[in-house]
């Protein structure tokens, strides 16, 4: 049976759970968040002035909130354009609905406005802190009128996003941040990956709560970190430290039969193509056989690649007999010595599969595949 921890610990435990995390930004970006909170909020008000009635405040106490969020956080889902707009139009007319409708005390009213304006707000898809504040604004003020819902509150945030979408491409931040949805990712991967989009999708949804980042941008601080920490654990090992080697090679002139033979055999997906002396000339790999073999067409493809792997009896043939017929030409080689932590983003982002490598005198020594560095990173953990 587990007893629990002392008061003190209990104590400690909650006052450090209260703690201010620290904020991964520099002093810059603090400074472009600060001054363009504060012109935006001086355009607003300028540009409400020269339009509104005189009596009508030119700014609503909300719309600071709001400039937090557009010009603090301008990739957050809270902060987009329809969010600042539509979140704060909308809780503010709900809060004057509530005002002129409902028979109650101003604290009771005050908190069914704010109530009913989330969950507006999550119905419209524009959820933005501010707009609870816009909605108990309109109930402490006594606000009847359906224009103030018009002018200044809509007026005032949309000023606020047109200052917010010109001074955040201005300084190198994206906004409008579109919220894009899952897309298949592209290219090979260093490793099986250790998530997609389905078990990030699937993560959310058991989270169950906002999330104050946007998608796409989270994915990508993800794998981003993982990429890193790849690069950390290979640090220091060499191309030569864990390539394969001695490899299955084949020339130019080595039949096709002879090279599909050596592939399925060895269950390898590629023979590096070399000269006499081991220099590469260019790279053979199942893909290039099938794409061969089919032409335009799918249909009976063992057929035809039985009919590409056998010899022609005459002397000239319409087809394809040797290696350097149906070859990649375009070889991408690293030198023995070069890190392998280089070489992460050309199996994780462009597709390759394996990478011949080369020694003295560009000559072949080895080559090193995806479980090539799957095996070092479970060795050098």
């Amino acid at each position: 049976m587990s007893t629990a921890a002392p008061l003190p610990a209990r104590v400690l435990a909650l006052l450090n759970a209260l703690r201010p995390a620290p904020q991964a930004v520099n002093a810059r970006e603090r400074l472009r968040v600060v001054l363009g909170a504060g012109i935006g909020l001086l355009l607003a008000g300028l540009l409400s002035r020269s339009v509104m009635p005189a009596m009508l405040p030119w700014l609503v106490a909300p719309l600071g909130a709001s400039a937090v969020l557009v010009f603090g956080v301008p990739a957050s889902p809270l902060a987009q354009p329809w969010a600042v707009v539509g979140g704060n139009t909308v809780s503010a007319l709900v809060g004057i609905a509530c005002m002129k409708l409902l028979p109650l005390a101003p604290l009771p009213t005050a908190a069914i406005a704010v109530a009913l304006a989330i969950g507006l707000m999550f119905l419209l898809r524009c959820l933005h802190p501010p707009g609870g504040a816009a909605s108990l604004l309109m109930v402490l003020t006594a606000t009847h009128d359906w224009s103030f819902a018009l002018e200044p509150v809509a007026l005032n945030s949309v000023l606020l996003v047109l200052a917010g979408m010109a001074y955040n491409t201005a300084t190198g931040r994206r906004y409008p941040h579109a919220q894009l949805a899952p897309t298949p990712s592209q290219g090979a991967q260093l490793a099986p990956p250790r998530f997609g989009d389905a078990e990030l999708d699937a993560v959310l949804a058991r989270y169950n709560q906002v999330l104050d980042v946007p998608r796409d941008d989270l994915a990508e601080l993800l794998h981003e970190a993982e990429l890193l920490s790849y690069r950390n654990r290979l640090r220091g090992l060499r191309c030569a430290d864990i390539m394969s080697a001695p490899v299955i090679t084949v020339e130019f002139g080595t039949p096709l039969a002879e090279a599909w033979a050596l592939l399925q055999q060895h269950r390898i997906k590629a023979l590096p193509v070399v000269d006499r002396v081991r220099r590469i000339v260019g790279i053979v790999t199942r893909a290039d056989f099938i794409r061969t073999a089919a032409g335009e067409q799918r249909e009976g493809l063992a057929g035809r690649l039985q009919t590409l792997l056998k010899a022609s009896p005459t002397t000239h043939s319409a087809k394809p007999e040797v290696v350097g017929q149906i070859m990649s030409r375009q070889v991408r080689v690293a030198s023995a010595d070069r890190p392998i932590a280089e070489l992460v983003p050309l199996f994780s982002a462009t597709g390759h599969h394996h990478i011949p490598i080369v020694g003295e005198q560009a000559r072949l020594v080895g080559i090193l595949t995806q479980s090539d560095l799957v095996k070092a990173l479970s060795t050098h953990d």
